[in-house]
């Protein structure tokens, strides 16, 4: 068997689950994830059964051996009660709430392997913003701010040792949940699904919000075809992205509202972090879903939303830039805290 070490990385999501590896010098197996179903619907075992069998994929699919496994770390969505004991989640059962998934985990691979593997855990967010951070500043010390704007908002903030800030409860930047400053954006209070209503930015700045953005907004555009009942809201609301593409005022309007909302945020985050990157993901600058137009357009409302509230030193020092690694950062980010925490 060869004796070249592996870092494997486990992305738990609420219906797939993602593997991948990387080698001691941090570089990626490959490109290409092992998916497995993650199966909650049949309980914790088989979620944990899920994972193992993503492992045994991607080590299939790339000539590897269980012996050449020295770590692996897992991406697990939060909150959690204590380390490696999950709370209650939004995307997987409530039974599932006071799982010690860790030593499940420990537990199979060590039956599969033959041997105790090390395994760290953490939020998939922050771990995304591991790797995502890893990717965009190379070998410069520096930190790396991620907000990655999707169904919610996700954000992490990573330290120029490459290390996520989780938190004194393992709830470190839940920076969807803030309180947005409303007579900036000049907009009403809108609820968000954490069950407040006091105008979170995730509200602002996510798929969760749209549909409010289009209640409030849509009466300054009448004649527009969204105000058809005939078409149902959720169908009205995936449309924008396309709609603002093809340069839909409703839908640009939206996007811009939303842009400078994360922006202010932005700007917030820096003055508390004072990090050099800050790197945004999500599906509105995911090249493979929207045009270079409509992208330097909702970078271009970022920047410019944020560079006023920031320090002189920071307005010439900061760089905004869009994510890299896609559907792949958590699973690597999992391996790169893997490898990070190998004291051997």
């Amino acid at each position: 068997m060869s004796t070249t070490s592996v870092f494997i990385g486990t992305d738990s999501g609420a219906t797939t689950s993602k593997t991948c590896g990387i080698t001691p010098d941090g570089k990626p197996i490959t490109l290409q994830l092992a998916q497995s179903s993650t199966n909650s619907q049949l309980g914790t075992n088989a979620v944990v059964e899920g994972w193992v069998e993503g492992v045994e994929r991607f080590l299939q699919e790339n000539a590897l051996h269980w012996d050449q496994i020295k770590g692996v770390g897992l991406a697990m969505p939060g909150p959690f009660q204590s380390y490696g004991v999950l709370d209650r989640t939004a995307n997987l059962p409530a039974a599932f709430a006071g799982w010690d998934f860790l030593t499940d985990y420990k537990s199979a691979l060590a039956k599969k392997a033959g041997r105790q593997i090390p395994v760290v855990t953490g939020n998939d967010g922050n771990y995304g913003g591991v790797a995502e951070a890893a990717a965009v500043r190379g070998g410069k010390k520096a930190g790396v701010i991620l907000l990655a704007p999707g169904s919610g908002l996700g954000g992490a903030y990573i330290n120029p040792e490459g290390l996520p800030l989780d938190g004194d409860t393992l709830a470190g930047m839940e920076a969807g949940h803030m309180p947005a400053p409303l007579h900036l954006l000049n907009l009403p209070a809108f609820a968000c699904g954490c069950g407040r209503s006091w105008g979170c930015f995730e509200a602002y700045t996510s798929i969760s919000g749209l549909a409010q953005f289009l209640a409030y907004l849509l009466p300054k555009h009448p004649g527009h075809e969204l105000h058809s009942d005939a078409i149902p809201t959720k169908e009205k609301v995936l449309s924008l992205r396309t709609r603002a593409q093809e340069g839909d005022p409703l839908a640009l309007e939206i996007f811009d509202f939303q842009a400078k909302a994360l922006g202010i945020h932005v700007a917030n985050l820096t003055m508390a972090l004072d990090a050099e990157f800050v790197v945004i993901g999500g599906g509105l600058i995911d090249p493979h879903a929207t045009t270079e137009t409509f992208r330097e357009r909702y970078l271009g409302g970022i920047r410019a939303a944020a560079h006023p509230w920031l320090f002189p030193v920071q307005q010439a020092r900061i760089k905004i830039l869009p994510a890299s690694l896609g559907e792949l950062s958590q699973a690597i980010g999992a391996a790169l805290m893997a490898l990070y925490n190998d004291h051997s």
